[in-house]
């Protein structure tokens, strides 16, 4: 049974990784398998003879832990069995990977992956084998590891339990409408039985009953023949959770209803006379009963296990004992899983953090009362060599064993995970077969035209290799990207853009290929990127974009602060692209976000398997409720919040609210005639589409959209009349109309997407309007108008006689002044999202943003309105007609935002928080003394050093053997310095704050860096703890207030505090002393050269740096002013050749062979 939901506290479980079988086992092979269906396989035969450390204490007939093992740290253990065949405990966890432990030593026998996604729900043993049942899929292995058979089931299919009716037959269950009988000589499908739902989740047998346990809380008895139900127990008012059958009782265990505070386990337990058919006395227990089994040794004791450890034995007709309850030491993890062998004389227990644990009640303890021998892999035997002629002359050399000489690794040890099977494709089947081909059944008959060897296939391998080679090896720059023949579909804007990463990073890369506007792109490299389109959307959106920059608050984490922070960013760049790193790391610290699944695995996003359609529609309705609450108004400065202010109780009103909020009233009509009638607020709408049948029925896009607003449908609800749960129509209907209307469209299956594709086609009343407005000044041929469904202006109004009214509305005209006094309003498409599909990449998402007056007043002067496709790093201007296109083949609706016309006239754009946030980074930086003079000097220098640990690098080795980045190593900030570089306290640090990370460090680069394991931990750590918003601060206020920056490659490091500085603002040593087409010189060799400092010996301080960047910019000017440019030019040449005789490495000491740097060796 599966178990997911029990505990909300239990998240995402981090990927194991798996080992491979040694070359040298040989598990023993059943000959009817083919050996291609081997599988990376775990063998450890040295591991099957490990003794208990302590000899075990045990009392005979009471159960204690005889041994426990860790399968996998932190991957929850989903199922358990014990072997009926051989002594052997199987267990299956979270991320489908099973284990198999031999004899009471709990010895590890097997390891393999028998599901690459979906956790393992159900074991069974075989005598030639072990199923495993997951979520729509049953594997058979041998028990060493090689693959059976595997049976994959219908499209929907959520399994969770089989039962095994006789040795070739078995049924499999689940919450779907049927049970499905198969049959494993086969491997087929028998026959189907028909059941209600919710499904069928547990099954038990005896010898004469058969029972199916239901998640509604009821059991039922059926014909094991006929499936037909014989008798029903409404056990739980909840939900079961487990139950047994032992002779003529049933007893079971579930969760009973508690109104409206949900469900709470029931610590009665329901015991049944199956002579009777009718419920005896319930079974009070002291415990939480999830898991109970029937354990008859002397009497029909029961086993009840509740999920926190507790197990408590008692019998079930009597009375429970508080003594009888025994403690599973699970080290505060839940238990999952639950087994009794078949002696009844060991019981194991799986829980949460990938621990399995081993109960018995005698130390001698055998899991079957016979078990067969176990048969264990042999070792790796070498025959041995012949004896070798050394004087033949036709001897071949291949037969003389050669040592390894070298310590390098070789090619066969490439690790599994850096590597993926490309099996080779089948060729397709001659034309002149298919001709002549003559169908019975399902079996399809031709003459052989004899055209091929018999029993050989060719292949054009180098056809094939070229063309493959031709995909992956994409150019370095932008120059014969158009030839890329498996994109042919897509058009090239659309498609997924990537950045190609050189030894220089993104210095030599040219992102004004891609974006030749001032408006700024987004990088998509960071993780959870997927969510660039819609911070794009939020920024373009006036009232968003002031409110997040007036935004101010002391919470570590807060999403409005961030966006302010990157909106910023955005503001100031002439085009280049920026990054949302701090956002999303941000973004990855919010619990809801975790819960709803919005934060993707670094695999999921690479491999294309997140839907990102239906991902970034919850992400949307996430970020609007997450800004709602987090700007709710409050008394006090609108710049300055308490970390407590952002509270979901508020009762202040937020511009998000005022911008989205849409009051609604829900009401709920009982068919006894009660009416309930609930207000809400909500802030975005989801499309609900009609039924579709034979008949092509044309449907208005106003249509729909008002159906979906006010929607009616039927549902089953409490009423408090009938005190029962009743068939209700529920009805709602909205107070007001929103300033931005926000649509999820819901295109997430084939039957929503086959819509759209038929209104497109017969719909062309979008073609009409455009034709026969005044001053069209689009190209207007029939291939743009096709795939248009939704209009570009709507007309919405609200009447007490007719409710909500919706109609599509020519774009350029106005509303007349009696429709005006009536109170309706125009709606402008403003933003469209849509999620491009493409095979090759796993697909993307992009956005059509209609760019308003006041931006491009802004960036460029000029007042006017545009469409703009946003696709990361990739802007380009559009036509008014493709944003509303969408081909359902390739580019699908996600979200569509319809801003009320004139709508910006009611919200203040300009800033509102310039005092109070003075004060705010006045009151951060009043913890240092020595920041205070900093506050009254303008476009001073102060010398600047950021120092960074690495997180992770992502990288992949070419056919050629060059290595080409994908993902580079991402670094998070450890230590930022900033030292005064004029006035007394000159080489005076006034900010010297290391940077506490929550994210897991890889690499410390101690050597680089001087940051220590520990330094960033608060418990340990002695240094000036804080955190990377605080500090943030500081420098945006140093930035803000014109202060120039000194330093020694200061472009990386404001990229990686997240920061954009105008280049007048920065001074890098780096460039200064640097010829074009030359290599970047290191800040040790210059402090050498130049100021005969021996700097950075064993690690780095970040605190020299920075005055060593200082002094080398002191040093530059003095050059500037003693001979100009010809004079620098001089020196560099001079530097440049020093370098070069060093090979650019500093010498240890001046011995007076001519290599002290030229300070040291000057006449005095």
């Amino acid at each position: 049974m599966n178990f997911e939901g029990l505990d909300t506290g239990m998240g995402d479980y981090p990927p194991s990784l798996h080992g491979t079988m040694d070359g040298g086992m040989d598990p023993p092979m059943d000959p009817h398998l083919n050996p291609s269906l081997m599988q990376s396989v775990e063998l450890d035969p040295e591991g099957l003879a490990v003794p208990v450390p302590e000899p075990v204490h045990l009392v005979e007939g009471m159960f204690s832990e005889l041994h426990s093992v860790v399968s996998e740290v932190g991957i929850p253990v989903t199922a358990t069995h014990f072997d009926l065949q051989e002594e052997m405990l199987w267990m299956g966890n979270h991320r489908g990977h099973v284990s198999s432990f031999f004899g009471p030593t709990m010895g590890r026998f097997s390891s393999f992956q028998a599901n690459a996604t979906d956790d393992i729900r159900h074991i069974q043993s075989l005598e030639t084998g072990v199923l495993f049942l997951s979520k729509s899929n049953l594997k058979c292995h041998t028990r060493g590891g090689l693959v059976v058979f595997d049976y994959a089931m219908d499209e929907g299919a959520d399994l969770h339990s089989l039962l095994m009716t006789d040795n070739n037959t078995l049924l499999l269950g689940g919450l779907q409408n049927y049970v499905a009988e198969v049959d494993l000589t086969t491997v087929q499908e028998t026959q189907k039985f028909s059941v209600e739902l919710p499904g069928v989740a547990i099954m038990r047998q005896t010898g004469r009953f058969f029972f199916c346990g239901h998640t509604s809380g009821k059991i039922t008895l059926r014909d094991l023949r006929t499936f037909k139900m014989e008798q029903e127990f409404d056990a739980f008012s909840g939900s079961l959770s487990d139950f047994d059958v032992h002779g003529n009782l049933l007893a079971a265990c579930g969760f009973s209803s508690r109104g409206l505070n949900g469900l709470a386990c029931d610590r009665f337990l329901m015991v049944y006379d199956l002579r009777m058919m009718r419920a005896v006395t319930p079974l009070q227990v002291h415990v939480d009963p999830l898991f109970l089994r029937f354990i008859p040794t002397y009497t029909s004791r029961l086993a009840i296990i509740s999920q926190t450890g507790q197990c408590q034995f008692c019998e079930p007709t009597g009375l429970a004992n508080v003594a009888d309850i025994f403690h599973v030491n699970t080290v505060g993890q839940l238990l999952m899983s639950f087994d009794v062998s078949s002696s009844k004389q060991a019981l194991a227990f799986g829980d949460s953090g990938g621990v399995v644990h081993l109960w018995s009640d005698a130390p001698e303890v055998s899991f079957n009362d016979y078990s067969r021998e176990t048969d264990f892999p042999l070792p790796c035997l070498v025959d041995t060599l012949p004896q070798l002629d050394w004087n033949h002359d036709l001897l071949p050399l291949s037969l003389l064993p050669m040592p390894l000489t070298s310590t390098e690794p070789l090619l066969s040890d490439w690790p599994s995970a850096l590597s993926t099977p490309c099996p080779r494709r089948a060729p397709p089947v001659d034309p002149e077969i298919l001709r002549t081909m003559k169908t019975v059944g399902f079996i399809g008959y031709a003459a052989n035209p004899r055209t091929r060897p018999r029993n050989q296939v060719p292949y054009k391998v180098k056809d094939v290799e070229l063309d493959y080679d031709n995909y992956n090896q994409v150019p370095e720059s932008p120059i014969g990207r158009d030839e890329e023949p498996h994109l042919y579909m897509v058009p090239k804007k659309y498609r997924k853009v990537t950045i190609k990463y050189s030894k220089l990073g993104l210095e030599d890369f040219d992102f004004k290929h891609y974006n030749r506007t001032l408006f700024a792109g987004l990088e998509p490299h960071i993780p959870n990127a997927y969510c660039n389109c819609m911070i794009q959307v939020l920024y373009f959106l006036e009232p968003i974009r002031c409110l997040v920059q007036n935004h101010l608050c002391q919470k570590e984490f807060c999403l409005a602060c961030e966006l302010g922070f990157l909106f910023h960013m955005l503001d100031l760049s002439r085009g280049d692209p920026c990054q949302a790193s701090n956002f999303l790391r941000a973004f990855r610290t919010i619990p809801e976000a975790s819960a709803l699944g919005l934060i993707l695995a670094d695999s999921d996003e690479q491999t294309g398997k997140a839907r990102l359609g239906r991902l970034i529609q919850s992400w949307n309705r996430f970020i609007l409720t997450q800004l709602h609450q987090e700007t709710q108004e409050q008394e006090g400065p609108q710049a300055y919040r308490g970390a407590s202010s952002s509270s979901l109780g508020s009762s202040g009103e937020s511009v998000i609210g005022k911008l989205f909020g849409c009051e609604v009233e829900n009401s709920s009509l009982c068919r006894c005639g009660k009416e309930t009638v609930r207000s809400s607020l909500t802030l975005l709408f989801n499309m609900h589409y009609p039924e579709q049948n034979s008949q092509v029925k044309e449907y208005d896009f106003a249509e729909i959209l008002k159906k979906s607003i006010c929607l009616e449908q039927s549902t089953q609800a409490w009423c408090e009349n009938c005190e029962k749960y009743q068939p209700t129509v529920q009805t709602r209907n909205i107070r007001c109309l929103p300033d931005v209307l926000v649509i999820n469209c819901e295109v997430n299956s084939a039957k929503e997407a086959e819509f759209w594709k038929v209104q497109a086609e017969v719909t062309d009343t979008f073609g009409e309007d455009f034709c026969s407005m005044d001053g069209f000044a689009f190209d207007t041929r029939a291939e743009d108008l096709r795939n248009v469904w939704i209009p570009l202006s709507l007309k919405m109004s609200i009447s007490k006689s007719q409710g909500l009214e919706i109609s599509s509305w020519p774009e350029g005209e106005e509303l007349s002044a009696e429709d005006e006094a009536a109170g309706a309003a125009l709606y402008d498409l403003v933003v469209t999202v849509s999620h491009v599909l493409d095979a090759r990449t796993g697909g993307n998402l992009v956005v059509h943003i209609k760019v308003g007056e006041t931006y491009h007043q802004r960036k460029e002067g000029v007042t006017h309105q545009q469409w703009y496709l946003f696709n990361d790093f990739l802007i380009e201007p559009i036509d008014k007609a493709e944003a509303a296109q969408f081909d359902v083949s390739w580019k699908v609706p996600a979200i569509l935002y319809y801003a009320k016309r004139n709508h910006h006239s009611k919200y203040d754009p300009r800033s509102k928080c310039s005092d109070s946030e003075f004060r705010f980074f006045c009151w951060i930086l009043s913890s240092c003394s020595t920041m205070c003079p900093v506050l009254h000097h303008h476009h001073h220098h102060q010398g600047l050093t950021c120092v960074c640990v690495c997180v992770q690098e992502e990288a992949e080795l070419r056919s050629d053997g060059t290595k080409s980045t994908i993902k580079p190593s991402q670094m998070s900030v450890a230590r930022i310095t900033c030292v005064r570089g004029q006035g007394p306290n000159e080489g005076v640090p006034f900010i010297d704050d290391y940077i506490s990370t929550q994210e897991q460090v890889v690499d410390y680069l101690t050597q680089y860096s001087g940051i220590k394991p520990g330094d960033l931990d608060a418990k340990i750590s002695s240094k000036h703890l804080t955190t990377l918003k605080s500090t943030y601060l500081k420098l945006r206020f140093l930035i803000d207030t014109g202060v120039r920056f000194v330093g020694h490659g200061l472009q990386k490091d404001f990229r990686v505090i997240n920061l954009l500085v105008l280049k007048d603002q920065v001074v890098d040593t780096v460039y200064l002393f640097h010829l074009p087409r030359k290599r970047m010189i290191s800040l040790r060799f210059l402090a050498w050269y130049f100021l005969d400092l021996n700097i950075q010996g064993e690690t780095h301080d970040s605190i020299e740096d920075a005055r060593t960047a200082l002094q080398l910019y002191r040093k530059y000017l003095e050059l500037s002013r003693r001979g100009g440019n010809d004079e620098v030019r001089k020196v560099l040449k001079g530097l440049y050749e020093k370098g070069r005789q060093l090979d650019w490495k500093v010498p240890e000491s001046d011995t007076g062979d001519g290599q002290g740097s030229p300070k040291s060796t000057a006449p005095r």
